[in-house]
């Protein structure tokens, strides 16, 4: 890897090919091998397929390893580019989520959604919109010469404000788009799927680095951990589309239908973010990190809570689904266009 130049790690670089062989992939064994895939997506506890569950977990903790809370004591010194990542995150980008999503599968697209399926489609983009990236924004911030130390900083506060946050902010989305909640499904979610994870890769985090130090940790430790993170996400989304794989046969244009409203939410949080920070007079360093964080997202939680909440074979976990496909791409073209406007 040359200096001057830095460059996304494969598995990461590649994503977008991976999840679309996935979707492939996935709808062929659906269509090929329906019997096992009904006998698999019936090995449930609570409403929660066993086997999805454990590999969404299998995806979140290994980012978990990455948080260090210790790293907030440092917040005091720069707030400002703290609370643009804040404000963006949790004041703005859930509500344009869930006006985007009304406008397009309410109105626009009134011709190819039914109503009531609609609501599962909003629901699906206000979950991501709601969670705010914790994971891939180190790759981003890497490419865009973010402060790591700062970013880390910026990440660790977002995961500790999903632990309160998430679960009011998407109930009350959700209510106004007349979806109903089970509200003990989405708060056992948010406990399994990242309470928990959390609380394991800190622990993790704290003992390894006492028994072993910071560079063994960083630099032999979490390396091993990020094709485990890829291969459980790439492994969901394969189990996903084997039983989506009837619904998306009959509406081939679902997905792009889904990615529209997606992408122009992603763009639009990144010049929110972006000129918001240039208006601060941000860092680059400081700036570009934050804009990232605000136009990704933690698309792990936004599938499993999906999947929880609406199933297997909902609109919804279809939306988070296609919410991968797209993020890559996108990101990589906002990591450029930092780049260009670097300052």
């Amino acid at each position: 890897m040359s200096d001057n130049k830095k460059q996304i790690g494969f598995f990461e670089k590649y994503l977008t090919l991976w999840v679309a062989l996935c979707i492939g992939g996935g709808i062929l064994i659906g269509h090929f091998f329906g019997d096992t895939v009904s006998v698999l997506s019936s090995l449930e506890v609570s409403g929660v397929n066993i086997l999805v569950a454990i590999l969404v977990w299998l995806m979140i903790y290994p980012m978990m390893l990455q948080v260090d809370f210790t790293s907030i004591k440092n917040v005091g010194k720069r707030p400002k580019g703290l609370i643009l990542t804040l404000v963006v995150n949790w004041l703005i980008k859930p509500f344009t989520m869930a006006f985007f999503a009304w406008i397009f599968f309410s109105k626009l697209y009134g011709a190819f959604i039914e109503p009531e399926l609609a609501g599962e489609y909003i629901a699906g983009a206000i979950l991501l919109g709601a969670a705010p990236c914790t994971a891939m924004v180190f790759v981003w911030s890497y490419l865009t010469d973010g402060d790591p130390n700062y970013t880390l900083v910026q990440v660790s506060v977002n995961d500790l404000i999903i632990l309160v946050a998430f679960v009011p902010i998407v109930g009350f989305l959700l209510g106004i788009t007349n979806v109903t909640i089970p509200y003990d499904t989405l708060v056992t979610s948010v406990v399994i799927f990242v309470v928990v994870p959390l609380l394991a890769g800190t622990f993790t985090n704290r003992y390894l680095i006492k028994r072993h130090g910071q560079e063994w940790f960083t630099q032999a430790f979490l390396p091993k951990f990020k094709p485990v993170s890829i291969f459980a996400l790439l492994a969901t989304l394969v189990l996903l589309f084997a039983f989506q794989g009837h619904n998306i046969t009959q509406n081939p244009l679902i997905i792009l239908l889904v990615a529209i409203p997606l992408i122009i939410q992603t763009y639009f949080i990144f010049f929110i973010a972006w000129f918001g920070g240039r208006k601060l007079k941000l860092p680059h360093a400081v700036c570009s990190p934050a804009s990232m964080i605000g136009a990704s997202n933690f698309f792990e939680l936004a599938v499993a809570v999906a999947i929880a909440l609406f199933g297997l074979q909902s609109p919804a976990a279809l939306v988070t689904v296609v919410g991968v496909l797209v993020e890559v791409p996108v990101m990589l073209s906002l990591v450029a266009l930092a780049n260009k406007w670097k300052y």
